[in-house]
């Protein structure tokens, strides 16, 4: 199975109702995230990205020049993803985020860009490490 958006129609821009209907129960937990992110970064600007069709519709929160979190829809759950710098990643590493996510930023490819992580969203259980993580994110540079 192929891990890309559900939303695939370049034409079509997903709609908040597109979004409600597809994530079900989830759709609250997306909501909170945004939210979250919104108060953290009140300037932040949201909008659909369509980067190619291997991975079709996101959503993303940048600030004036990166993307804060990225919002990647799929069937009844979403997942949302992080790129960090080295600094970055150095603050997460001694921080009380899962090990999981240390775990996996260690063994993940480092780009020009940074590491990337992705975390699934099923249920509230990663609320508090994403809320670490976008404060991660936001203060180191």
């Amino acid at each position: 199975m192929e891990d890309i958006s559900i939303f695939t129609d370049k034409a079509l821009i997903p709609t908040e109702q597109d979004l409600q209907e597809k994530l079900g129960t989830t759709y609250a937990l997306w909501k909170r995230i945004e939210e979250m992110v919104l108060a953290k970064y009140p300037q932040g600007l949201a909008e659909w990205n369509f980067p190619g069709k291997n991975y079709s519709w996101s959503f993303r929160i940048k600030d004036k020049r990166r993307a804060i979190i990225y919002f990647l829809p799929r069937d009844s759950f979403f997942k949302v993803a992080f790129v960090f710098g080295d600094k970055a990643v150095a603050v997460i590493d001694q921080s009380p985020v899962a090990d999981f996510i240390k775990t996996e930023l260690a063994l993940t490819r480092k780009y020009a860009e940074g590491r990337g992580i992705q975390i699934t969203i099923r249920d509230d259980s990663f609320l508090p490490d994403i809320d670490q993580l976008i404060d991660i994110k936001l203060n180191v540079k």
